[in-house]
């Protein structure tokens, strides 16, 4: 059992059974910070795919949210027991068990993707190689995304740091996405948690 199915199967199919400790108010910043990335002044809604979708917790937010007309949701996760759980909710909606590192030809391109969580927890690897799969996991999601890319990483500018998680300093990440994906960046770290959120446009 992996890090996700075993939060999920200790808590449920809520903000601690996806991985976060603190409150679901914090959860629903995350995903509020999430959406912004979406252009919604546009007449069609947006493909978006929420990579790592876990139960779609982030497709219930938008939904309470009122702005599932906004968007055209799909899911993509590695694990069976939790797209079960996804798909048993919103039979409706499209989800994806695909590994973007091994099969990225797998998936179809969308308008914006987003990964939240991925790169917040280490799971076992070390900072260097978190760092390895970071850069490679963004370069390959970036590839589906037609007009930009919203993820998150732990900040480093708080009073200390956690070894289990996975803090991204701004420099090292700046220089990678101008380098590799866009020049076109914004960094969010506006929202109140110890993490911060990067937008990536085409």
């Amino acid at each position: 059992m992996d890090a996700a199915e075993g939060w999920f199967a200790e808590h449920g199919d809520n903000y601690r059974g996806a991985g976060w400790t603190k409150s679901q108010a914090n959860t629903d910043a995350r995903h509020r910070v999430m959406l912004e990335i979406v252009d919604s002044s546009r007449d069609a809604p947006a493909g978006l795919l929420d990579v790592g979708c876990g139960t779609s917790q982030f497709y219930e937010y938008i939904v309470r949210q009122g702005s599932e007309g906004e968007v055209r949701y799909s899911g993509l996760d590695l694990s069976p027991t939790l797209l079960e759980r996804a798909r048993s909710k919103f039979p409706q909606i499209k989800y994806y068990e695909v590994d973007l590192i091994v099969d990225p030809e797998a998936l179809p391109s969308f308008d914006y993707v987003v990964v939240n969580g991925i790169f917040t927890f280490k799971d076992g690897l070390s900072h260097a190689e978190m760092l390895d799969f970071w850069r490679a996991f963004i370069e390959r999601a970036f590839a589906h995304a037609r007009r930009g890319m919203a993820f998150n990483a732990m900040s480093t500018q708080v009073e200390w740091e956690r070894d289990d998680l996975f803090h991204l300093p701004f420099d090292v990440m700046g220089s990678f996405v101008a380098e590799r994906l866009s020049r076109d960046f914004v960094i969010r770290h506006d929202y109140g948690l110890y993490e911060y959120t990067t937008y990536v446009y085409r």
